[in-house]
C-alpha cells in the first residue's frame, strides 16, 4: 500500500510540474504526456480511495483541487498551442 501511495504522489507531482511546463512551452506531444499523467494520477487515486475509504472526503477534496488545477493548465496550454498553429498559417 505504501508503494502505491508513493507512486501516486510522484505521478501527481510530476503531472503538476509537467502541466506547468506544457503551459509555457506547449506542443502536441507534451499535451499527450500531460493527459497520460492526469489519467495515471486519477487511476491511482481512485484505487487508493477504494482500498482505504476512511479518508475518502479528504482524498476527494484534494483530488478535485488537483484535477481542477491540472486540467485548467492543460486547457490553457491547448488553447495556446492552437493559437500558435493559427498564427503560423
Amino acid at each position: 500500500m505504501l508503494m502505491i501511495l508513493l507512486t501516486h504522489i510522484v505521478i501527481a507531482l510530476a503531472s503538476v510540474i509537467y502541466a506547468s511546463y506544457t503551459l509555457y512551452v506547449p506542443s502536441k506531444a507534451k499535451l499527450d504526456v500531460s493527459y497520460v499523467l492526469i489519467l495515471l494520477t486519477l487511476l491511482s487515486g481512485s484505487y487508493l480511495t477504494v482500498t482505504t475509504p476512511s479518508h475518502m472526503l479528504q482524498a476527494c477534496a484534494s483530488g478535485l483541487v488537483y484535477s481542477g488545477a491540472v486540467l485548467v493548465m492543460t486547457m490553457f496550454a491547448k488553447r495556446k498551442l492552437a493559437q500558435i498553429n493559427i498564427d503560423k498559417d
